[in-house]
């Protein structure tokens, strides 16, 4: 196959990889910090930290470019994606499969480093991320294969500091994928009517005028399952706290999203991050406190 990147197109590469817009980084760094906290019941070690910090903006990246070759036929019949780099035609399909190519071998370069078992791992990480985009025409559903992508990384992060999986990673890992069906139908309720004029599948279509209600309930199981795992390991009340500012931040956004205006969906899907980062800073409080 030829070649086709080049330096000249670096800009366009980078608003490919979404690298302009964060959010989505930080919605699968966060489980990511969870699991590596609570299997290193406290600060994990950096080097491991470090990789897959790494290897979130490396993923979300290969994420970002494989959803947008998926996608090259149908994003510009969609007001928000209309101006994507490919759509546009600054990069070419080519360019975005070689791009995804090369963010594959560095994130495969990367869990290396760790041992045997995350390195197996990582294969069902790689699968989840590719076939994820290509699901939005098969079922109403793509959402869960998100979840579970997005996901992965935590029994990956349990793997690289225990060399196991215990029970409270596959629930922690549960409690994730509720979250980002959640949020991820939130942001899907952005693009229904687009969606349903060029036939693409979500769960905001599946789920109707229920939308909030079933919303509400990945939430609450979110906050449940968050809640079971810190009776499981007994901890303190740091934890317990960030839980209730979560149960605070959901039905904030649940107002956010009571007359389902597209800006407002839009902006309650970006708060999520505050979920995330307000239950890390919980479990980093709780193991801190213990020294």
């Amino acid at each position: 196959m030829h070649v086709e990147l080049t330096a000249k197109n670096l800009d366009a590469y980078w608003q490919l990889m979404r690298m302009d817009k964060p959010v989505g980084i930080y919605l699968l760094l966060w489980p990511t910090l969870w699991a590596l906290i609570i299997a290193a019941q406290g600060l994990p070690p950096l080097t491991i930290t470090l990789i897959f910090m790494v290897g979130v903006v490396v993923m979300r990246s290969a994420g970002c470019v494989i959803n947008d070759f998926a996608d090259r036929k149908i994003d510009g019949r969609v007001a928000r994606t209309a101006q994507r780099p490919i759509v546009s035609g600054r990069v070419t399909a080519t360019e975005a499969l070689q791009l995804f190519g090369v963010l594959i071998v560095l994130a495969f370069v990367l869990v290396l480093f760790l041992n045997w078992q995350t390195i197996l791992l990582s294969v069902p990480a790689v699968l989840l991320a590719a076939s994820y985009p290509f699901m939005k025409r098969y079922t109403h559903m793509p959402q869960a294969v998100l979840g579970m992508a997005f996901g992965w990384a935590i029994p990956m992060a349990c793997a690289a500091v225990l060399g196991e999986v215990p029970l409270w990673g596959i629930i922690l890992f549960i409690a994730n994928v509720c979250w980002t069906i959640a949020y991820d139908t939130i942001y899907a309720m952005v693009d229904r009517n687009d969606d349903v004029k060029v036939g693409v599948k979500s769960s905001a279509i599946l789920f109707g005028q229920y939308d909030r209600h079933i919303i509400g309930g990945l939430q609450l199981g979110t906050v449940i399952l968050l809640t079971v795992i810190a009776e499981m390991l007994k901890l303190t009340w740091p934890v317990y706290l960030s839980i209730l500012c979560c149960i605070g931040l959901f039905i904030i956004q649940q107002r956010q999203i009571a007359k389902r205006e597209r800006m407002a969906c839009f902006q309650a899907f970006l708060d999520n991050h505050q979920v995330g980062m307000v239950f890390t800073v919980g479990l980093l409080m709780h193991y801190l406190l213990m020294v």
